[in-house]
Order: C-alpha cells, then structure tokens, then sequence
C-alpha cells in the first residue's frame, strides 16, 4: 500500500465507519484523469444512496486535508462479486476462494498469478496453482482479487 493510500486510509476510515460501513480499501489510479475509487460494504449490502452518504461525508474532509495534489474523481463503491483484497485480514477470510494477483516483481517470470488461497502466515500468502504452493510476500502484491465463479 502506498504512503497516499495509507494517508487517505487515515483520513476517511473512521468517518466511514461512524456511518456504519467497513472501509474495505481504496484505490488511487493515476491516468489523465485520476480516481480515487472507496470500497465499502456492511452486511446488508451496499445501495447508491449509501454511497451518496459516504461520499458527502468524506469528500468535506479530502477537501479540507487536501491530500491529493492532483484533480480527480471521486467513486464509492461496494466492493462487488470480485472484491479487492487489501488487508492480511481480508485474505485470512477468504482463504479457500480463488484469487488472482498481480504483483510488483515478477515470480518465476510471471506477474499475474490464479489459484486458491490456502493459508495466510503473518504477511505471507500461499496459493495452490495447479497442484503446486506458491508463496507470495504481501508487500510484493500490487492487486488481489476474488474470483466469482457461478
């Protein structure tokens, strides 16, 4: 995770929960025009006017602390069938899903990896791809994410 989205992370988690949401991670992709994608979720699910709720919340303090020196839009979102995986915690309550990863440096050449999450040991993941384990640090992980399958 990087120092901004540990920084907006600060700013906006417990404003998110007083609303009664978990803040399950953010997302800040930079291109022409930036986002900054939230991902919230409760146990009820997630509706547009939920969304609107955490939006006007937590945009009057992402104005006031100004974090994010360039323009940008702002999306809330629930974290949907193929949800993100930010935390250590998120992956332990996964563990048994199908994921896939795309990490920072490559491992054994390759960058994206599928498979079923196994075990999760301090900031360690395994995943079973094939009939193989592979391990992979957190840190080195740019994206995880489920895989919904029908």
């Amino acid at each position: 995770m990087s120092t901004l989205e540990q920084k907006l992370i600060q700013i906006i988690s417990v404003p998110v929960e007083d609303l009664g949401f978990e803040l399950v991670g953010v997302d800040f992709i930079r291109n022409h025009q930036s986002t900054l994608r939230v991902y919230i979720d409760n146990d009820r699910g997630i509706t547009a006017n939920n969304c609107a709720d955490v939006s006007q919340k937590i945009s009057i303090l992402l104005d006031a602390a100004d974090p994010i020196s360039t323009p940008y839009t702002l999306e809330i979102s629930s974290p949907g069938l193929n949800r993100p995986l930010f935390t250590t915690d998120h992956y332990r309550r996964f563990i048994g899903s199908n994921i896939k990863l795309i990490l920072r440096v490559a491992v054994k050449n390759r960058l994206k990896w599928k498979g079923i999450l196994t075990a999760v040991n301090a900031d360690i993941i395994t995943l079973t791809v094939g009939k193989k384990n592979q391990v992979f640090a957190l840190h080195d992980i740019q994206k995880a994410n489920l895989i919904f399958n029908f």
